[in-house]
């Protein structure tokens, strides 16, 4: 949703690349170039002002730090200013004392409200709740019957005494369902609204009454993340009529341009508790500002892959894939890299899971492109094999190539890919649970010549042909020869096996890299 304005603001940091120092004028600029991309991504005028603002102000003030280059303190700077507006800090849900919890969702019609409870319901769930959705969208057409099909899909009760469809009272459906959670042992109700495709007062009334008659402890106020500006007109308007206290982002994965998470928070002054971002029940789950705004600056989010993998993981099956790979429980097998594909599988596409990685931005297109199908025909060839031939792939001759390619209706070229991909990445494994880095990478530990290593303990070779120009007179000849050995061993010990043991200026290479000073986190 955010890649218009990633871009936007990549380039922008990009022309400051290079300077020594921020001028007024670059400030100028890039405050400019910052304001205009934020209003191409539907971000609301008063927050882009404010925005921008706080950019400058910090930008000219003695804050920034001598250790980062003009592109890394602007980036800095962005980064805090976008958590900020975004609110700041994750705010999770909060729990009743005694009795039910009660949710109550409110939000136009086409928002998402009905699937959005049964992926909130799923999410509870999860964290050892026990949820109940209630149907209390009596007006539109087969609201009830899609909330009810919802809930089957992920094990959830529904309480729906009415048929909807324009039939029933919703406010005593909602005062109805607290007693019938308490009487179920329910610890959490989900009440599900019904919406309009437009403000009005007979909604306001509605929406007023059930929050009214159910008390909740939480209104989450769900809004379409594509409709732009309007979400925050939407928003104030509830804000003044209901009342919430915290807003559910939908449609997150859409390929509008997203202003309206960057502008609700700031202008109504409540947070933004939950996203969902695909049309799985799985794709939901709490809002980060930091980790919205990494996202939004190209930094990744890898917080959120490392627990999704937490959750999604089998952690025996990891260990002994770890254990075959290091050599102490038999060979790593093409069942064992079946296994592990369709555990990474589990995390959701792989496109958004690449995506979720630092720098990944550049590659957007090749992401967008990437056919998720392939993975099914690399199961479909493992698949084709006899037990045998998984265990040891070694055996696998031309005629059983050819059968396995009849089998998976593949190539007799895929399954030649698939089995020699499989011993490339064997043997990078195998490497690096080995300790011994990363095979064809140069200058990393355990290459041959490259220091580190058991396997590298051999020194370099200098490199035959042209080498230093000597004297043809001998007394210069040992000058020279003495000079140079004083410049080597005054010169600071090179970690990285840089031929010729030639100095390295460490602080300009840590400035040819660029990064941003958030990168610091994932390196402690």
């Amino acid at each position: 949703m955010f890649a218009t304005l990633s871009d936007r603001l990549a380039d922008t940091f990009k022309n400051l690349r290079g300077k020594g120092r921020l001028s007024e004028a670059d400030i100028d600029a890039t405050a400019r170039e910052i304001r205009i991309a934020l209003l191409e991504a539907d971000v609301a005028l008063p927050v882009v002002k404010e925005f921008v603002g706080a950019v400058k102000d910090r930008a000219r003030g003695e804050e920034v730090s001598g250790a980062l280059n003009p592109a890394q303190q602007i980036i800095k700077i962005v980064n805090e200013e976008l958590v900020t507006i975004l609110g700041g800090e994750t705010r999770r849900l909060r729990y009743a004392k005694t009795g039910p919890t009660v949710i109550m969702l409110a939000g136009l019609q086409g928002a998402g409200k009905t699937t959005l409870a049964a992926k909130l319901a799923l999410w509870l769930k999860e964290q050892g709740k026990a949820p109940m959705l209630v149907a209390a969208d009596l007006q539109r057409p087969n609201a009830v019957k899609q909330l009810q099909v919802n809930g089957e899909r992920v094990g959830v009760t529904v309480f729906a005494p009415e048929p909807g469809n324009g039939v029933g009272d919703p406010v005593s459906v909602a005062r109805a369902s607290i007693e019938q959670a308490k009487r179920t042992l329910h610890d959490v109700v989900i009440v599900d609204t019904a919406g309009r495709l437009g403000i009005d007062a007979e909604l306001m009334k509605q929406a007023s009454d059930i929050r009214d008659a159910v008390d909740p402890d939480e209104v989450l106020f769900v809004v379409d993340a594509m409709i732009g500006q309007d979400a925050v007109t939407t928003a104030q308007s509830f804000l003044e009529g209901v009342g919430y206290d915290g807003v559910v982002l939908t449609k997150l994965d859409g390929d509008a341009r997203g202003g309206a998470a960057l502008s609700i928070a700031s202008i109504t002054g409540k947070p933004v508790m939950f996203a969902s971002n695909g049309e799985k029940m799985t794709d939901f789950d709490l809002f980060h500002p930091d980790r919205m705004a990494s996202r939004i600056l190209d930094m990744g989010d890898v917080m959120t892959l490392i627990e999704q993998a937490e959750k999604s993981f089998d952690s025996e099956q990891a260990m002994k894939a770890a254990q075959k790979l290091s050599g102490q429980g038999g060979e790593f097998t093409l069942d064992d890299f079946l296994e592990q594909m369709q555990q990474v599988r589990k995390l959701g596409s792989m496109s958004k899971i690449m995506g979720m990685l630092p720098g990944m931005g550049q590659f957007r297109e090749q992401l967008e492109n990437f056919d998720e199908r392939e993975i099914d025909r690399i199961q479909a060839i493992i698949q084709s094999m006899t037990p045998a031939e998984r265990a040891n792939p070694k055996m696998i001759d031309g005629s059983r190539r050819a059968r396995i390619a009849k089998g998976s209706g593949r190539q007799v070229s895929d399954v030649n890919h698939l089995v020699d991909r499989f011993f490339e990445a064997r043997k990078m494994m195998m490497q690096m649970a080995r300790g011994g880095g990363i095979p064809g990478m140069p200058g990393m530990p355990g290459m041959p010549g490259m220091g580190g290593g058991k396997r590298g303990k051999a020194k370099a070779q200098p490199k035959k042909g042209k080498g230093a120009k000597r004297s043809g007179n001998p007394a210069k000849a040992a000058q020279e020869a003495q000079a140079a050995k004083e410049k080597a061993a005054a010169a600071p010990s090179n970690p990285f096996g840089t031929p010729g043991g030639e100095p390295v200026d460490y602080a300009q290479a840590a400035a040819d890299l660029d990064l941003s000073n958030d990168f610091s986190k994932f390196l402690k």
